[in-house]
Order: C-alpha cells, then structure tokens, then sequence
C-alpha cells in the first residue's frame, strides 16, 4: 500500500494552449486559458492542464483492491483543524474479485501537507528561490503517509458505517453475501495512533452478525442520537432496526419496515428525532418513517416520484428540514420536509451524465453539499447562490455549482471531514482522493 501526492489534469480550471507564430515568423506559444467541462469539446492542439491553484490540498492514495465504501473516523485531534500537516483516521471494505480476498482496513493518513501552487504569474517570495520552491514537492520528510491495519471481511463490503458507542468504536458492514457484520476496531485504531500499522490482514471475529436479511443490501446507518442504534436495508425492500443490548449484542426485530416495492437504496436517520429515519428506493420514491410506530404502519410521509428512476442516495441536512437525494436519472433535488407532501422539490441541478452514487451535506453549513457520479466527477454545490441579474457569463452551468473534481475512475462515495475544514474524501475503483478547495 501506498500513498502518493500527485497532480493530473483533473480539474475545473484547465488551459487550452495552441501553437502560432509571431510576427517575425518564428513559432511561439499562444495561450489562451479557458475553464473545460466535463463533455467539453477538445480541438486538436488543445492541451489539459490543471489549475493547481485551485486546490489547498489534494493528496491520493492506493489500497490495492478498490473500496466502494468507507466513512470517517472521529478522532480526539481537536475540531476546526486548519494547520498543516493533518492526519486523519478512516475504515474502508475493500471489493476484491475472490470473496475470501477482502479486508476490512483502518487507515491513518498523516503528515497531509498543504499543496496549494503558486500561480505561474505570481512572483516568489524575496527569500524563496525557484529552486527552493519545486524542492518543497520533493522533500521526503513533506510526503504524505498510510497506515493501515487490515483484518478480513467474507465477501465484498457493500458498505460501512462507523461510530462511536461509549468508549468503544464500532463499525457496522453490510457484505454482499447477505450478513451485516458489527466489529469492534478500537484496539486497531489505539495501534494506529501509536504508530503501529499492520501490513498483513488479520483473523478478528465480529463483534455480532445478523443473517436475517433474505438479500444482500446498501442501506445502513448509525443513529446521531441513540449511540448503538443500526438501521440496514436490503435490495429485497426490507429495511431493520438495532437496538443495543449488553454484552456487546443487538436486538433486531424481525419485522420489517416495508412500504417500498423495490430495493432500498439508502437509510438516514433524523439529525435530531430519535425516532425518525428516510429511505429511497429503486421504486423512485423518499419515505419518512416513524420507528415508535408498528414496521407495517410507520410511514409517515412519502414521496413516490421523486426522481425518474432508481433513487441512490440521499442525506439528511444537520442544521436545515433539507434531504438531498440523488438518482439513476443523474438529477440532484433538494427536498424541504416543511413541504415533502406536495412531491415537488425545492431545488433540482442537472448537472451529472450518470447516476448519482453518493450525496453528503456539508457538516456545519446548511447550504454546501457535495456529490458524485458515475461519470467521475466530483461535485461541490451552494444553493445560496444566485446568478447575478445581466451576468454575461457564457459557461453553461448552474450557479449554485460551485466546483468540479476530477481524475478518479468510477467514483463511489464522499465524505466531508467534520473535523477538517472544507476537506472532501472520495473513493474510487482508481483509489482514494482527499482533497480541499479554495471554494468551500
């Protein structure tokens, strides 16, 4: 496993560069800069370049067989880090192609330096020299690091979840064999923090394992607010509740919440009602459930067509009664619960060429989400933005998109750092993107 900070052309600014002549016939170099958008029209001649300097920070990494998912570990590093370097912790599933080849991997990313470049007609400072500027990228003791301690997981990990439950952190996998699998990675991240990284996958056994589930499924969720409460779903339209028992057990009830007809995609619980979760579904529908209510009766709001085909994703906004969901369709609509009956959205960007695959609000400001799709972009969105009235503006995008990431191969899920400010966290079957912008 490696990590490497590196650079391609795989942003939203690029420059398109041709060659010319000057006025004495010699050849000269004409450059003229403008933005390219992914499905762009590229002449022959025209170069991508990426705009480096519209990245605080962009690092990569390699775990050898692709992760479809993985979350955020909090850490006791302090909030509202700013200062470079950063290190962080996260559990990924890997996806390899032999079922009995996968691991569970718990990473610390660290010594995560500030890449942001100096624009090309910008000068250097009085006391740094060219030279002394393009060493700084080579300086050994300036390059990121990935430590990781593996233990394996049977099957593909469709999804996980982690979370911390009094002075344990669990993580909770949904495997592509049917079983939801809870473990206990405390041990994993305390070696972690010490520096003890271990290269070769170990035995560890699941803290609790439900088989109940008649499919495997996607949808899984710690409640914010009942620490050890698990909500999982299934592509057989069945969605679960776990309630915490001593000993390190859970009580799942064995009987389903069903309302939807197809599978279920995704579950969230409310930010801030114990009791109340949503769903989307390959039915095209949003439901709203109440948990305290029985499994057969206990949707309480719905919206049946909310996008025009499967619904993928969805989040739960902390600070606003906003859902954000996104579809096959490669739509991305803002739901406000105030006004969910009606089944109109409030917001919705096209934006997309492909299916959505993962949406995220921003952790603290009520208006930035970002998404991803499968056509490998990365999306960073403000619906607090408005065009402004005359703008004469001639690219085609809508005002609230803030920023495009680009350079990952069939991007499966994102993350915001809710300790990092403004950092993004992507995988794709090309490997891991952490990243900042001097957008958000």
């Amino acid at each position: 496993m490696e990590e490497e900070e590196h650079m391609e052309e795989n942003c939203e600014g690029s420059e398109l560069t041709d060659e010319g002549m000057d006025d004495e016939g010699n050849d000269t170099q004409i450059t003229e800069e403008k933005v390219f958008l992914p499905g762009g029209k590229i002449s022959p001649g025209d170069e991508l370049v990426c705009d480096e300097t519209a990245y605080v920070m962009y690092h990569q990494a390699q775990t050898g067989s692709p992760c479809l998912s993985f979350d955020v570990i909090r850490d006791n590093l302090g909030d509202n880090r700013v200062d470079f370097p950063l290190t962080m912790f996260l559990i990924a599933g890997t996806q390899a192609e032999r079922a009995l080849a996968n691991n569970i991997i718990v990473m610390k990313m660290h010594n995560l330096h500030k890449t942001i470049k100096k624009d090309k007609d910008e000068p250097l400072e009085d006391d740094e020299s060219e030279s002394e500027s393009d060493s700084d990228e080579e300086d050994p003791e300036k390059q990121p690091e990935l430590d990781c301690f593996l233990f394996k997981h049977i099957g593909g990990v469709n999804r996980i979840r982690t979370v911390a439950v009094d002075d344990k952190q669990l993580a909770a996998s949904w495997s592509e064999t049917g079983t939801v699998n809870i473990w206990n990675i405390t041990d994993a991240l305390q070696q972690l923090s010490r520096g003890e990284g271990e290269k070769k996958p170990k035995a560890q056994e699941a803290l609790f394992s439900f088989k109940g589930h008649q499919a495997e499924g996607f949808a899984i969720d710690w409640s914010p607010t009942c620490a050890g409460v698990l909500l999982t779903g299934d592509c057989k339209k069945n969605i679960h509740v776990w309630q915490p028992r001593p000993e390190g057990k859970w009580h799942v009830d064995q009987r389903p919440f069903t309302a939807h007809t197809a599978s279920v995609e995704d579950v969230q619980w409310s930010p801030n009602e114990a009791s109340v979760f949503a769903s989307c579904s390959v039915d095209k529908s949003i439901r709203v459930w109440d948990s305290r209510a029985a499994p057969n009766k206990a949707c309480m709001l719905s919206t049946e067509d909310a996008h025009s085909s499967d619904v993928n994703v969805i989040s739960w906004n902390r600070n606003e009664p906003f859902i954000v969901s996104g579809g096959d369709d490669g739509m991305l609509k803002v739901w406000d619960l105030r006004q969910f009956q009606n089944g109109k959205s409030v917001a919705a960007f096209k934006h997309h060429s492909a299916p959505i695959t993962s949406v995220e609000w921003h952790p603290t400001d009520g208006t930035v989400f970002a998404a991803s799709g499968a056509d490998d972009q990365v999306t960073l969105w403000d619906l607090a933005i408005e065009r402004d009235v005359g703008s004469s503006d001639d690219i085609d995008v809508p005002p609230q998109l803030l920023f495009i990431h680009q350079g990952q191969k069939d991007v499966k899920e994102l993350h915001w750092h809710a300790q990092i400010p403004g950092t993004v966290i992507s995988t794709a079957n090309s490997g891991f993107n952490v990243f900042r912008t001097i957008s958000v």
